[in-house]
């Protein structure tokens, strides 16, 4: 079963986190999610655990657990699409592109 978890303090590292898990089970991976331009951790990860009853208890006992100033948000994780991924505007992209439309978009003579 592949494990979302989120709200990871920054200097968490895969080994320190799959601590965390191998107390409920045998760990396949962990990947902790890492800035490219910076080289810091994002805040969250994904583990993976073979046995489901097993990530079932590390996801009910871990999540919302205190570690410093830090709550982790543990969950399985899903396989929904990105927005970016989907063609769908998110709050990044700036939504349809404006240069195809002429003008301001206002009916002429009306300002």
């Amino acid at each position: 079963m592949k494990i979302f978890v989120a709200g990871l303090p920054l200097d968490m590292d895969d080994a320190e986190l799959e601590e965390f898990f191998e107390k409920f089970g045998k760990v396949d991976s962990v990947k902790v999610a890492i800035d490219r331009q910076t080289g810091k951790s994002r805040g969250f990860a994904f583990v993976e655990m073979p046995v489901s009853s097993e990530a079932r208890e590390a996801i009910a006992t871990l999540n919302n657990l205190g570690i410093g100033k830090k709550v982790l948000v543990v969950k399985e994780a899903t396989d929904e699409p990105s927005a970016r991924s989907s063609g769908q505007p998110n709050r990044f992209s700036g939504g349809p592109n404006r240069s195809t439309r002429p003008g301001s978009g206002r009916p002429p003579g009306r300002y």
